[in-house]
Parts: C-alpha cells; sequence; structure tokens
C-alpha cells in the first residue's frame, strides 16, 4: 500500500449508457439497466467489480463514483456504500469529458490536490494485483513527475479493430523509475490492415486507466478545451454547496458530449506518459462476444450463461 503523503483517490467512471453491451444485459437482467449497473460475474456489478479492484491501491473512503442521474433506479445500495460526497450524480450522460471532470472537481473540493486514479468500470482484468501493482507504478511516476498524466497501455495481443491504440515515443529524459514512454499519437478503432501495423510496431491498447495529480487533469483539459472550461465555471463554483444540483442541472443543459479521449488526451500528447501493462488479462466488455471470450479464458461459468446467439463485433 502508499504512504501517507499524498495519498491517492480513485474516480470510477459509471456515467455511460452501456448500449454496446445492452443484447447481454437485457438478457441477464431483464430491464434496460446499463452493463456498470448488471452482475455479470460472481454476483457483482462492473461497479462493484472496479471499486474492490481500486482498493489495492486506494481506501474504500476516497472512492469517488460518478454516475447519471437517469439511472437512479439501478444505483441500488451504492449511495449507501460511499462515503459522504463521493457519489457524484450528472443530470444526463454527456460524454466521458464532463464524465471525467465532474468527479475530479470533487475530489478537489474534498482533498484539495491529490493523484487520482481514473477507472472506467467496463473493463475486466484477469489477474487484478499485477495490474493495480502497474497503478502504484504510475503514481510513482506523477509523484515525481506532477506535470504529466500517466496513461496505463495493455500490450495487445492481437490486431484488435474494437480498441484505440496509443503509439508510444521516446523515454523522456526526466523520466526515472518505472519504465513509461511518451506519447507519439492515439489511434481510434482503425482498420484491419493499420490496426496489422500497429501490432508490429508495438504499439498498445489504450485502456482509457489513467493516473495523474487532479490539478494536472484540469489544467489539461482547460488547455485543451477551453470553451468547455468555461462552460463549467458555474459548476466548479458551486461544488460543494446547496447550489451544485441546480447549478449542475443548468450547466449540462448547454455541455456539448465530448469524448476526453478525443478532445483532450489527443491534443495534449505532450503532457502525457504510457506505461505498458502485459499479461494481466484485460479487456474492455464493449461487446457480449468480448465478455464471452474473458468468461471462457478464465473458465468462469456465471449462472446466466448458457448457448448465446449473439453477432460479433462489427
Amino acid at each position: 500500500m502508499l504512504g501517507p503523503v499524498a495519498d491517492p483517490w480513485a474516480v470510477i467512471l459509471a456515467g455511460g449508457d452501456g448500449t454496446r453491451l445492452r443484447a447481454l444485459t437485457r438478457r441477464i437482467a431483464g430491464d434496460e439497466r446499463p452493463k456498470q449497473f448488471c452482475r455479470l460475474v460472481d454476483g457483482e456489478t462492473m461497479i462493484d467489480r472496479t471499486r474492490r479492484r481500486a482498493e489495492w491501491v486506494v481506501r474504500p473512503d476516497r472512492h469517488v463514483v460518478v454516475v447519471t442521474a437517469d439511472h437512479a433506479g439501478y444505483f441500488g445500495a451504492l449511495p449507501l456504500e460511499l462515503a459522504p460526497g463521493r457519489l457524484v450524480v450528472q443530470p444526463r450522460n454527456r460524454g466521458t469529458l464532463a464524465g471525467l471532470l465532474y468527479p475530479v472537481l470533487r475530489v478537489v473540493d474534498l482533498a484539495g490536490d491529490a493523484p487520482v486514479v481514473i477507472l472506467p468500470s467496463d473493463h475486466d482484468v484477469a489477474e487484478e494485483p499485477a495490474f493495480m501493482d502497474q497503478v502504484a507504478q504510475a503514481l510513482e511516476v506523477v509523484r515525481a513527475l506532477p506535470e504529466r498524466l500517466v496513461l496505463l497501455g495493455i500490450e495487445p495481443e492481437g490486431p484488435e479493430v474494437e480498441y484505440g491504440w496509443i503509439e508510444p515515443g521516446p523515454v523522456p529524459p526526466e523520466a526515472e523509475g518505472p519504465v513509461v514512454f511518451g506519447v507519439r499519437r492515439f489511434w481510434e478503432k482503425p482498420t484491419p490492415a493499420l490496426a496489422r501495423a500497429l501490432y508490429a510496431r508495438r504499439c498498445l491498447w489504450n485502456s482509457f486507466v489513467m493516473v495523474g495529480w487532479a490539478s494536472t487533469v484540469l489544467d489539461i483539459a482547460r488547455r485543451a478545451v477551453p470553451d468547455v472550461w468555461q462552460d463549467l465555471a458555474p459548476l466548479r463554483r458551486a461544488i460543494g454547496t446547496r447550489r451544485e444540483p441546480a447549478v449542475a442541472r443548468r450547466v449540462y443543459q448547454r455541455l456539448p458530449a465530448l469524448s476526453f479521449s478525443a478532445h483532450v488526451l489527443v491534443r495534449m500528447a505532450d503532457r502525457l506518459l504510457v506505461l505498458p501493462v502485459k499479461d494481466v488479462g484485460w479487456a474492455d466488455w464493449g461487446h457480449p462476444q468480448r465478455v464471452l471470450a474473458s468468461l471462457e479464458r478464465r473458465g468462469c461459468r456465471p449462472g446466466w450463461l448458457e448457448p448465446l446467439e449473439l453477432a460479433p463485433p462489427a
């Protein structure tokens, strides 16, 4: 576990609509709940699994979970399980840009500047201790290089066309300790031919797991999307006050639905580092076939698992 100085917080992203996995989650749950609220393995929701994984490096009382108001019927005991102020309810889903910045702003209100570990809640990781050890390594990096944001890049198992890719650059001269690389550029869902080329060039899958100081995440966003940063100004001032819910509703009415990857990471590659991760059994559960493949790989058979007629990814 990490020491008492600059203890990290976890930001767990659970505000999406889960439409890509709806064919499977509807079969399992019998309703339209997003995948993060579906009990896919061992009776746990994907939020449960992500919170448990986060505990390897972040104390449970430092977990901030972002959700969306439309999904309130599926929250279950989550509001009671989290410490006060740790559940961030977006008025609506406006993409990963708003969905990431809002909880980071909440961390700053609760704790001031602190390292944050950003964890999507739609991932499966077979070797959780090994994966979270790499998160701990990334925390070491950002403590030494606080102006940088570290992405975990998964060493690929093949030329996957459904994932985003990171092309690593040179090792920064100021980097010491864990091996990290600069980021040359991003490739989003490449063609089969390009995916084969990226695989041959030893590029990495973009896990969207990120580690950095809260102030660095916000500064990178401010520089990349100044108009959105300005739109968020009323909410930034209202965080932690009684006015916050009403202000959030007004702000979200005019926020554009934007991707943090496409509108921030791609534009700020010079502030990023990538830490290669291998042999952890990582998968983004964005399609039913990927869920089934992950379960088969580790010999897991949940009660709902029966022969399924599911189309492969497009």
